[in-house]
């Protein structure tokens, strides 16, 4: 709606996870870096943890945008699954023809598919999102997953992405076993009043046409209302930016205020306590 008038190529501040935004902060950086080392190098496990809305998703959609075309790679978003459930998931995510039956013969069918993949020269990597989702059985399902290998090198890769609840499921006495298999454990946290400010300029520079300078389009005491808001946690960004960036297309304004801000931010309280209201 308000592309053409601020003179953006698209939409800068969807909350829909998107690679093409990710925003190095050194934090991000790094749980990438460590994401992309692990599964590279064939570690096993690793689990990506943080806050809701603290970026985890675009952190593995970047992961998976790095990836060349010797990863095979499946992604499961529904954690709330049987153990049989996960098995059948993932094989029909990575594309695999399988017969359907008992969990042990399904198991058996993908050991002999991640077999020939490592023989073709190709690395095989789960991703499962909201995994604090999973029940310890699952959990102890995908440490068996991980059990695959060859005398070498693990037969394939699990990526945990998940809330802190996933952390402290993972400090289960019965979960020990997994937990000693993690080869790289990061914990993302919400970014500074400085690495706000950087995230939003980043974002609307991604969007920015010729011939448009948008690194005044917020004004510094909008900028510091943003982080006052939503301390840091990019989902919040998105959601107040974009809320911003409404009302001054709605009031002409090519300059985002802190006064807009503050109307903004009172507009989405309004709207969470009505949508509450009518839940009740």
């Amino acid at each position: 709606m308000y592309n053409v008038f601020f003179g953006f190529s698209e939409e800068p501040f969807s909350i829909t996870p998107d690679s093409s935004f990710f925003y190095p902060s050194e934090q991000h950086r790094t749980a990438l870096d460590a994401l992309t080392y692990a599964v590279r190098q064939r570690k096993g496990f690793v689990v990506i943890t943080g806050p809701i809305g603290s970026g985890k998703t675009t952190v593995f959609r970047t992961l998976l945008k790095r990836l060349d075309h010797k990863h095979r790679t499946a992604v499961i978003t529904n954690s709330n699954l049987s153990p049989k459930g996960v098995i059948m998931m993932l094989l029909e995510d990575l594309g695999v023809s399988y017969k359907d039956g008992s969990k042990e013969k399904l198991l058996i069918q993908l050991n002999q598919y991640l077999v020939r993949q490592v023989m073709e020269g190709y690395n095989v990597v789960l991703v499962v999102d909201e995994a604090q989702n999973l029940s310890p059985v699952c959990l102890e399902e995908l440490r068996m997953l991980s059990n695959l290998e060859t005398e070498k090198e693990k037969l394939i890769q699990i990526v945990l992405i998940g809330q802190p609840e996933l952390r402290k499921k993972l400090e289960m006495n019965r979960l020990e076993q997994l937990t000693q298999r993690v080869a790289v454990h990061y914990h993302l946290v919400p970014l500074s009043a400085e690495e706000t400010r950087n995230y939003i300029l980043h974002r609307l520079k991604t969007v920015q046409k010729e011939g448009f300078d948008l690194t005044t389009l917020f004004t510094s005491g909008a900028i510091d209302a943003i982080y006052e808001y939503s301390q840091g946690v990019p989902r919040k960004i998105n959601v107040l930016c974009d809320h911003s960036l409404l009302t001054g297309f709605v009031r002409e304004s090519h300059i985002i205020t802190r006064e807009i801000v503050e109307e903004s931010i009172l507009e989405i309280r309004f709207q969470g306590e009505k949508a509450y209201e009518q839940i009740q």
